[in-house]
């Protein structure tokens, strides 16, 4: 009874280490935003990686001249536009508000555009009355889906529309999860950068926003190269939702999760337990579906079945039944 009960169960955690070893790694997004006024620091932010995105401030002296630097440099480029607050602050040259027609907007968009080359994304600067404003963000996302911009929210207040606003249009809309220096000293955003850190490796991906400050760029300096293993610094369009694409209804949708990796852990299983090696199709074939949609549980009992009508039956191989706005 004691074999009957462990085999499956053993064979069962092997097999589930197999996947858990060939799992993607988290991903985690870091953005710097307000290029185009500090040469010298923005330098420093693209000597960091290729993989950190940089947001430019369309109307900023050095809008161009950075944006080239960036692109060759192979860092993605977002423009930072400027988006009208609820708090009462100097503003940007053309900054967006509510109160303007789409004519308006989209003059101020196709000139941000042409002042920031090679920008795949828009992200927006402080915009707390803007992005709040759910007519007003329908006028920008239908200004922007002309140009294949996806639209990084910055999520400057709680209560955003850019999401909603999106609907019904092909732009594409992610949103930041982390500030990494709201508050500038070295503890604090190396507190900020763990915290996105451990956001991505729970949710699968996290999205950071930083600014060119030398505190930021020192503790990124720091703690890039201490990356763990399992997260991989990514640029913001990797992060972007998937596009929906037609299935037949007569037609089995692919899984999420291919096991290519259980044929290679077949040997092993074999070598140092002294079982069997599986055949694949078998456990193909009572899994199914995609096991990273499956709890343990049922991811178990799915293998007990597979177990139960591999090879031919014996006594021993028998499975038993059973924030801030801004």
């Amino acid at each position: 009874m004691f074999k009957r009960l462990t085999r499956p169960l053993l064979l069962s955690a092997l097999l589930f280490s197999c996947l858990n070893a060939l799992a993607a790694p988290a991903r985690l997004a870091i953005v710097i935003d307000d290029f185009g006024y500090r040469k010298s620091n923005e330098e420093q932010v693209l000597k960091l990686s290729p993989a950190i995105s940089v947001a430019i401030l369309p109307n900023a002296p050095l809008s161009r001249e950075m944006a080239q630097k960036a692109y060759q440099h192979g860092n993605e480029i977002l423009i930072h536009m400027p988006m009208a607050p609820i708090s009462k602050q100097p503003l940007e040259r053309d900054t967006l508000r509510p109160t303007m027609e789409i004519e308006e907007i989209r003059r101020i968009i196709a000139q941000a555009i042409h002042n920031v080359p090679h920008a795949k994304g828009m992200n927006n600067h402080m915009g707390s009355a803007m992005t709040s404003d759910l007519d007003a963000m329908r006028r920008v996302m239908k200004t922007l889906s002309h140009y294949q911009l996806y639209f990084l929210d910055s999520m400057t207040i709680g209560s955003s529309k850019a999401t909603l606003a999106a609907e019904g249009t092909s732009v594409q809309v992610v949103k930041r999860k982390v500030f990494l220096d709201d508050d500038q000293s070295e503890a604090a955003v190396r507190r900020q950068f763990l915290l996105a850190v451990k956001m991505a490796q729970k949710n699968g991906s996290a999205i950071a926003i930083g600014h060119p400050h030398p505190s930021t760029v020192r503790v990124l300096q720091q703690m890039l190269p201490q990356l763990p293993a399992n997260v991989k610094l990514v640029s913001v369009s990797a992060l972007l939702p998937s596009a929906k694409t037609h299935v037949e209804p007569d037609t089995a949708q692919k899984p999420l999760f291919q096991l290519n990796g259980i044929q290679r852990c077949s040997t092993a299983l074999s070598t140092q337990h002294g079982l069997a090696p599986m055949a694949y199709k078998t456990v193909r074939a009572a899994l199914g579906d995609s096991p990273a949609a499956l709890s343990l549980d049922a991811y178990i009992g799915y293998c007990q079945s597979a177990f139960a009508h591999s090879a031919q039956p014996t006594e021993s191989s028998q499975s038993v039944g059973s924030q801030r706005a801004r």
